[in-house]
């Protein structure tokens, strides 16, 4: 038996995602899923929003950094990691 997210598994969309942390993290300081989710289209599934942060971070373009009060109403103001962007010792940041 596959779990739903599997059978709601948009690769175009996760591509998008992932593009777009990349973006946010080169322009901001720091962000959260919220900054996320007020530059691309909804998530087919509510948890590949979390997919695309553990897929950045596990390629090595983000690191956590803190937590903060989400904003998003649907949210309820839960917590939520803030990122910023890794930057690699020896690696110029751009």
């Amino acid at each position: 038996m596959r779990a739903a997210v599997l059978d709601d598994f948009d690769s175009d969309w996760h591509g998008d995602a992932l593009a777009t942390i990349i973006g946010l993290s080169q322009a901001h300081q720091t962000f959260t899923s919220d900054d996320l989710r007020k530059e691309v289209r909804p998530a087919p599934h509510c948890n590949m929003y979390g997919a695309a942060f553990l897929a950045a971070k596990s390629a090595g373009y983000i690191e956590p950094v803190g937590y903060a009060t989400s904003n998003n109403i649907t949210r309820r103001h839960g917590v939520l990691r803030t990122w910023r962007r890794r930057i690699n010792k020896g690696v110029a940041a751009a």
